[in-house]
């Protein structure tokens, strides 16, 4: 099932690419050549995002105290480790990877599986990283944005990151029993998408565009690059941290 996911996802994005690419479009912005079909699939995922899974956000949101929903959120969080420090060996950043280490184990012992985020207290601060990110460090350029079915905003380097870091971490798959791994997936996309509810009050104007140059402004501040003045401040993107 896995890999005909990922195998989808390829077909996709080459399928995109020729599809975008055969049309005449009067690109506003060099970065998102493909905004017409990027645009489509955005439609796409708002419906559904209106009619299923922000509903469902909700509900889990009004029967879950909060202390709960955050050690929920921890225990994914501390899970995602994992793919960051393999990503910063790939990186070569060996001091970063024995930071995360640190924190990694701290939360896994001391944090009950990561429940409780422990080694926050201590001084190891959270460090995302992934293998967008790596290949970002390698000297690829993010190419032009692409907006996923179902996953949201992406660039073609990232979407190979996703299915990279995905083919490499997918921890749930070694939970044998498929509706209890289910439910834990479905768990987890429901947590993070309640997460996301207050953010919807930061997006204003065309959400499309918002979206966009929020997320191409916080990847590029990950990958280091020099960020273009575009009339919003980073304060305007705090609440978006969990796109990744």
């Amino acid at each position: 099932m896995r890999g005909l996911i990922y195998s989808c996802l390829i077909s996709f994005l080459t399928h995109y690419s020729l599809a975008a690419n055969a049309q005449a479009l009067d690109i506003e912005n060099p970065r998102d050549p493909w905004e017409g079909l990027n645009r489509k699939v955005f439609v796409f995922n708002d419906n559904a995002d209106h009619y299923v899974l922000a509903p469902v956000a909700r509900g889990y949101r009004a029967v879950t105290p909060d202390p709960v929903e955050t050690g929920i959120r921890n225990v994914f969080s501390n899970l995602l480790e994992i793919t960051t420090i393999a990503n910063d060996l790939l990186q070569l950043e060996f001091a970063q990877a024995g930071a995360d280490t640190g924190r990694f184990l701290i939360n896994s012992t001391v944090g009950l599986l990561g429940i409780f985020d422990v080694a926050s207290k201590v001084g190891l601060e959270k460090h995302d990283q992934d293998f967008g990110l790596t290949l970002a460090s390698w000297g690829l350029g993010s190419g032009p944005y692409v907006v996923l079915p179902l996953v949201g905003p992406s660039t073609l380097r990232d979407s190979a990151g996703i299915v990279v870091d995905s083919a490499s971490s997918d921890y749930m798959n070694e939970l044998e029993h498929v509706p209890t791994r289910n439910q834990v997936k479905a768990l987890q996309i429901v947590n993070v998408r309640a997460g996301l509810l207050k953010a919807e009050e930061l997006v204003s104007g065309d959400r499309y565009v918002f979206i966009r140059d929020a997320y191409l402004q916080r990847r590029d501040a990950a990958a280091g690059v020099e960020p273009q003045d575009d009339g919003f401040g980073d304060e305007d993107f705090e609440s978006f941290d969990d796109w990744d």
